[in-house]
């Protein structure tokens, strides 16, 4: 009798069978669609097994990806070794060639405060507000790390907002960049930006540092990881921390990020009125920050002779280098030899910082 109440199959409950689906629906976008592959995937298996009765995998104290999640999420490791690889793949080239897209990439970041203010007025709380407007900026990471300290609850739910719109950027963007853009400005070709020196490149992470963590030193964490992996790559003579930082550390730490978020989506927690108001919220605070990027842009060009590309405000989202590429094929589509990405990526590197000092900003009026 003993063993027949061991058995999971006896414990299984609809909620689960439903997070089930929920669960083989991610696999299918990572396996079948390559939405995201790298996160949607370990976020998938890790929704499965931990609906899955009687395995005590998300046990307080005990369970195998609870202290993943313990030790690596609410402890505050996992996102930003996630943030050391990133620097370590990020070129702060096309943004130190032409500073001005720096307005671009934080002009992005409105739609995570106008996104704050209307998830307040759904009645989620300050810090549920916060972690729902940060899915905004498109970063995966930064949601994560600021929901597991303002807003545990939500951490699942706001994750797989945020990787799946990320995943969708070419679905999502193109039409409100056609919208919002006549086929002449679509054209504009941008003038050649000059040359960065090595001396730049070596030195803006750690002017940047020192500035960005004076002015807001909850974003340390990320801002700090962030700079010191863009510092290994520019540097050129810790080629071994570089390529551990890109590629080693960064595929452990993603697995065990993407199984411990997936893990906390349990049928008690993700199924419930207020997730479908996050994803609802998230995905118009992503168009949104698309479509101030865009704007300003615009604005931009109003003051000066040498016209922006309105289509590169759009790569002001911290979606790395998804959102730049987008750009560049829908600038091609109106201009074949109009060549946008070295100029998106200057709004879309600035879009990530961006996107930290707003999570960090959050932490310091909310924690």
């Amino acid at each position: 009798m003993a063993f027949f109440e061991q058995l999971g199959i006896l414990a299984v409950t609809p909620g689960m069978v439903v997070m089930w689906l929920v669960a083989l629906t991610l696999i299918y976008l990572a396996v079948g669609r390559e939405y995201e592959p790298l996160l949607l995937l370990p976020i998938g298996f890790g929704i499965l097994v931990a609906n899955l009765p009687l395995t005590e995998l998300m046990t307080p104290g005990e369970g195998l990806i609870w202290r993943f999640y313990h030790y690596g999420v609410e402890w505050e490791v996992i996102p930003p070794l996630i943030f050391l690889g990133l620097g370590a793949h990020t070129d702060f080239g096309p943004l130190l060639s032409q500073p001005r897209l720096i307005f671009l990439g934080a002009a992005a970041q409105g739609g995570v405060y106008a996104t704050f203010f209307a998830a307040q007025a759904f009645g989620f709380t300050l810090q549920e507000s916060a972690t729902i407007g940060i899915i905004g900026g498109a970063d995966g990471p930064t949601t994560i790390f600021l929901a597991a300290q303002l807003a545990p609850h939500l951490l699942g739910a706001c994750a797989v907002a945020a990787y799946s719109y990320m995943a969708l950027v070419p679905i999502i963007q193109p039409p409100i960049m056609r919208l919002l853009t006549t086929e002449q400005e679509r054209k504009i070709r941008m003038k050649k930006a000059r040359k960065v020196t090595v001396r730049e490149k070596l030195w803006f992470p750690v002017t940047a540092t020192i500035v960005i963590l004076l002015l807001v030193p909850a974003s340390a964490p990320l801002m700090a990881m962030f700079m010191l992996g863009n510092l290994f790559r520019e540097s050129k003579v810790v080629e071994r921390l570089t390529d551990t930082a890109q590629n080693a550390l960064m595929n452990i730490t993603t697995i065990f990020l993407g199984v411990a978020v997936g893990a906390t989506m349990s049928a008690d927690a993700f199924l419930r009125g207020d997730v479908i108001f996050i994803f609802g919220l998230g995905l118009a605070a992503f168009c949104v920050s698309t479509a101030c990027g865009l704007l300003l842009a615009k604005l931009m060009n109003l003051f000066t002779n040498d016209k922006i590309n309105p289509l590169v405000g759009a790569a002001g989202v911290s979606a790395v280098p998804m959102a730049a590429r987008v750009v560049h094929k829908v600038g091609a589509e109106a201009d074949k030899k109009n060549y946008l990405l070295m100029f998106a990526m200057g709004p879309n590197v600035s879009g990530v910082i961006g996107t930290v000092v707003a999570a960090g900003i959050f932490l310091t009026m909310l924690e």
